[in-house]
């Protein structure tokens, strides 16, 4: 099969669960998934499925990457903060929505490699950082939108702290062997409201940095 018969079928793909915010589904055009997997699983780069990259992370099924990125509501002026970088691949996609994006990991190996895929791409508006991302990115703080790629039990203190009024922050929460729910979080002048999005599987969010 062709590449662009592959990306036709891969954007239908999108459509058909759910994804149909036309400037998120350019975004996913622009951005090919496939400068983010390398190795034995690059044959299925195009297909709606998670995949293991290095440091025991995965890269998460497209449709999840387009429907949390839906939710963010990303307008062309905002600052994003990721929490998880993993193989970079949602934050390139952010790039193309948000004015800067900050993306950050707790595994330098993984920020290194994502860096490197962002030069290659010319995406000169992410910064990415080897942190603890449980805590945030308190001293670039406040944010517009957040997007955490990873599971907490309850949305982190600190990332609720470090959104703008009016913001929004869209996470799974969960524990890592039950069933996790995708949460929208909309922050008023009064206080938070949430809304459940979605059942959804993701690695836990852990503490502290990790040994790669």
């Amino acid at each position: 099969m062709k590449d662009a018969e592959r990306k036709m079928q891969f954007l239908f793909a999108l459509r058909s669960k759910g994804v149909t915010d036309g400037r998120v589904l350019s975004a996913m055009e622009k951005i090919d998934r496939g400068a983010f997997i390398k190795g034995l699983f690059e044959a299925r780069t195009y297909e709606d499925m998670p995949l293991p990259i290095t440091c025991g992370q995965t890269i998460s099924q497209p449709s999840v990457v387009g429907i949390m990125t839906q939710a963010l509501k990303v307008q062309p002026r905002d600052k994003v903060l990721e929490v998880g970088t993993g193989s970079g691949y949602q934050a390139a996609i952010l790039s193309q929505l948000a004015r800067r994006v900050y993306t950050v990991d707790r595994y330098s190996r993984l920020v290194r490699d994502a860096e490197a895929i962002f030069r290659k791409l010319d995406l000169t508006n992410i910064t990415a950082i080897t942190t603890d991302g449980s805590h945030g990115l308190p001293e670039q703080a406040p944010f517009d939108r957040i997007i955490v790629t990873a599971a907490a039990e309850d949305p982190p203190g600190p990332l609720l702290a470090q959104m703008k009024i009016g913001g929004i922050m869209v996470l799974p929460v969960g524990q890592e062997q039950a069933v996790q729910s995708l949460i929208k979080v909309v922050r008023h002048e009064t206080g938070y409201d949430y809304e459940e999005l979605r059942p959804v599987r993701f690695v836990p969010l852990l503490e502290g940095l990790g040994k790669e």
